[in-house]
């Protein structure tokens, strides 16, 4: 959004049109345009303003990384010895292709990431060949996902 003070005003027609390529983004233009009562250059004209507004960041295959073998799922937070590291850090965990997610936070950590692994032997790998060995690292605390019980985007 070019004016961050501001936040934008959707209406009902772009949210009609958002909730149905949030459900399948591949969903033809003519099939969102018949279904809401505007013409298919009307939805184009609506994405191009969503688009150019920031709201609508792309559109993505969703990969279900279950399928490849990757089965567990942890969140680790991580403990920098210094705030001025983190920079760096960062720099190097995202050399490694199994951060999905990583959060500057507040509270105990500096870091908060979301990691997918094979099994607890390649997150043990991870955690120490590839997490622990970043400088400025002190230490992590991790947390294992059982089962991920909502999984959603923002509600429009």
């Amino acid at each position: 959004m070019k004016n961050k003070d501001k936040a934008l005003t959707i209406d009902g027609i772009d949210k009609k049109i958002l909730r149905a390529l949030m459900v399948d983004a591949r969903t033809p233009i003519l099939e969102i345009a018949r279904n809401v009562g505007i013409s298919g250059a009307a939805i184009h004209q609506r994405l191009r303003k969503l688009e150019k507004s920031g709201l609508i960041t792309g559109s993505k295959f969703v990969i279900n990384p279950r399928v490849l073998g990757y089965t567990t799922v942890a969140f680790i937070g991580v403990y920098l010895d210094k705030a001025i590291h983190n920079p760096e850090a960062i720099k190097q965990l995202k050399k490694v292709p199994e951060v999905l997610e990583c959060h500057y936070t507040t509270g105990n950590w500096n870091v908060l990431i979301k990691i997918i692994c094979k099994n607890n032997a390649h997150l043990m790998h991870l955690l120490n060949d590839e997490i622990q060995t970043i400088s400025g690292v002190s230490r992590t605390e991790t947390f294992i996902s059982l089962d991920q019980q909502i999984d959603r985007q923002m509600r429009i």
